[in-house]
């Protein structure tokens, strides 16, 4: 049998969500029998592979690169699950989008000007720092997203309990108020 293939990503967060992943404690080898992780933060993988059962995206979409990763992982993937606060809402990480319209620009300056002890220059050579979007945003206003996996992070046994139904190949059960599975 073949194993499902998943990947997990991080945009604009605190990679919390993939912390919680890994609090999965023993469950981790149980599903290392049953996935093969082809793309994560936590692997050397440096392209987004095709044919990918499932993606659990973490973090806001906040510059350039998201926008073009975001758009080659809904191409590529046959499920995207919201991980977490920030890619279903943007929280925390779109706490910039309060300064108004250039909030970009803002937030360049301070972080590399104001605050900045040496070298009080925004760094504007391309690969240096990708061009941060007008406005933070969740994925799902930028690409379909399948599931929503709530949580600042989610706890670890709601993760489980999402990964497990759809590698049973159920479509997952999501509800009461604080998306419990059952």
């Amino acid at each position: 049998m073949d194993r499902v293939k998943v990947a997990t990503t991080w945009f604009g967060g605190c990679s919390g969500c993939h912390m919680s992943f890994l609090d999965l404690d023993e469950f981790l080898i149980d599903l290392a029998a049953k996935v093969e992780i082809v793309f994560s933060p936590i692997v050397d993988t440096k392209e987004y592979p095709e044919g990918v059962d499932v993606c659990l995206i973490e973090g806001a979409v906040c510059n350039e690169d998201h926008i073009e990763m975001v758009h080659k992982i809904r191409q590529r993937t046959k499920v995207i699950i919201a991980f977490g606060d920030c890619a279903i809402t943007g929280n925390v990480t779109a706490m910039r989008n309060l300064l108004g319209d250039d909030n970009a620009a803002s937030v360049l300056q301070c972080a590399y000007i104001e605050l900045s002890d040496t070298n009080k220059v925004i760094p504007k050579l391309k690969g240096i720092v990708p061009e941060l979007l007008k406005r933070v945003v969740p994925v799902h206003e930028v690409v379909p997203v399948d599931y929503f996996l709530p949580g600042c992070p989610p706890p670890a046994d709601r993760i489980k309990a999402l990964l497990v139904q759809l590698l049973d190949g159920t479509a997952p059960k999501l509800e009461g108020k604080q998306i419990k599975f059952g």
